[in-house]
């Protein structure tokens, strides 16, 4: 049997009790699927230790922390000598998930502006990517992401890109990346399709998001990293590609943002 081309799951959640008993099950579909790396992501900081456990138990696994922006109200306040801290572990490989998440918690928008400047402080002293939560705050998200860019370079990933074509040129613009999820290939996401065909295909992450937002065939149902490949066939179709060279295009793009994990990998 023809051994599928490798990639990356960049964003998932392998803590979230949807996977419990099932991990290693999990892991194993993912790298029958060709999908031989994954970061989980904690989203608040008192679940840390369990979200390393994992990176800890299964060789594949990555991971990073950070106060999601819709817990940014209830958790309390990250500091940056907090992330730094946790950035001393060896596959700590990325900050956040952070952000600004205006949909459902726009009351909080002061905390999360506030949470996310220290979230950005951490990634540039650490020089780990920032990884970002972005819904309904575009303006907001474009500004303060230049605004800090100018205070001090630091790296990024626009997770789970589903936002407008101007926080996407605006993110680039600043030498970020886009991350694809599984929205990305759903049948009415073409605006979105539209936008990654304008960015430059070395700046294309893939992901699940995992549990959440299944790819087709298995939207409606939990999400796993096994289907990042669902995925990134579709971006391979967006960008006009053979599936095999836009996967190693993704491997590098991941290689060259997550340059920890990369290391890591080397050095196995």
């Amino acid at each position: 049997m023809q051994t599928p081309p490798q990639i990356t799951d960049s964003h998932c959640h392998l803590d979230f009790p949807d996977f419990d008993g099932q991990r290693d099950q999990i892991i194993a579909d993912a790298a029958t699927a060709g999908v031989t790396r994954m970061v989980t992501i904690c989203t608040k900081l008192k679940n840390e230790p369990q979200v390393r456990a994992i990176a800890e138990a299964y060789a594949p696994v990555f991971y990073a922390a950070g106060t999601h922006p819709m817990s940014a109200a209830s958790e309390p306040l990250v500091s940056v000598d907090d992330l730094i801290a946790l950035a001393q572990h060896p596959k700590f490989v990325g900050i956040g998930e952070t952000g600004l998440d205006y949909h459902y918690t726009a009351d909080s928008a002061e905390v999360q502006q506030q949470s996310l400047r220290i979230h950005i402080a951490a990634a540039r002293q650490t020089g780990l990517p920032l990884i970002i939560h972005a819904r309904d705050a575009d303006d907001d998200m474009a500004r303060i992401l230049a605004e800090e860019h100018a205070n001090g370079a630091y790296s990024c990933v626009m997770h789970c890109f589903s936002s407008s074509a101007e926080l996407a040129r605006a993110a680039l613009d600043l030498g970020f990346y886009l991350s694809m999820s599984g929205i990305s290939a759903f049948p009415k996401s073409q605006e979105i399709r539209d936008i990654f065909a304008a960015a430059p295909v070395d700046r294309v992450l893939v992901e699940t998001d995992a549990p959440y937002l299944a790819p087709p065939p298995h939207r409606g149902k939990r999400n796993e990293p096994a289907y990042t490949a669902h995925t990134a066939r579709v971006g391979a179709e967006v960008f006009g590609m053979d599936y095999a060279d836009f996967a190693a295009q993704t491997q590098s793009n991941f290689d060259r943002l997550f340059t920890k994990a990369a290391a890591y990998k080397a050095a196995a």
